[in-house]
């Protein structure tokens, strides 16, 4: 019953979950996405209910529910996306910032030499053959790298930013350089 607006932001967070937490989950949801596209109750049941139990289970054994802590991992991709929602007018939903935010973190660790490309383009090509946009006219905006330093400044001043080595395989970063986005973001463009 929920709209197609709130429904993709839904997807998008099970996608980042799976990536950081279940790799099985990553499978499901690339062997269904035909299915998952044309909302298939059943397939849409399983993974609503995988990435529930991960962001539960997250929560209540090694979260922060009040973000006390400086590692934040279902972060993964947040700091573009909240910066990508008002640089819009909020005419990117919630759930097309994140699979943006997502794309750009996938190819900044890639260039931080932390990721193989394959993994990058396998998630990236999930996204985009999800109907998922992994660019944006805004990404050219020299205003979205602000949103890093705000970031910086949500966690209490040190900055934290998760990426990935591999599929359940994520790394805390505590600086992360501007060329590096600049260039993730070419890449998407």
């Amino acid at each position: 019953s929920l709209d197609e607006r709130h429904w993709r932001s839904g997807l998008s967070e099970a996608i980042k979950v799976a990536i950081i937490k279940d790799g099985e989950l990553l499978h499901e949801i690339e062997k269904n996405k035909d299915a998952l596209i044309d909302r298939d109750i059943e397939a849409m049941k399983s993974v609503i209910q995988k990435s529930a139990e991960l962001h539960l289970l997250h929560i209540t054994q090694c979260g922060d529910p009040f973000e006390r802590l400086n590692a934040r991992p279902l972060d993964f991709g947040h700091w573009a996306a909240h910066k990508l929602e008002p640089m819009t007018n909020y005419s990117l939903s919630h759930g097309d910032a994140v699979a943006i935010g997502l794309a750009i973190d996938l190819r900044c660790s890639v260039h931080l030499g932390l990721l193989d490309t394959s993994i990058a383009n396998r998630v990236i090509s999930l996204l985009q053959h999800l109907g998922f946009p992994t660019n944006h006219p805004e990404l050219h905006n020299p205003d979205l790298l602000d949103g890093i330093e705000e970031f910086r400044q949500h966690l209490g001043g040190q900055l934290t930013l998760l990426m990935l080595q591999g599929i359940e395989n994520p790394i805390d970063i505590h600086q992360l350089d501007d060329a590096i986005v600049r260039q993730a973001i070419e890449e998407l463009m």
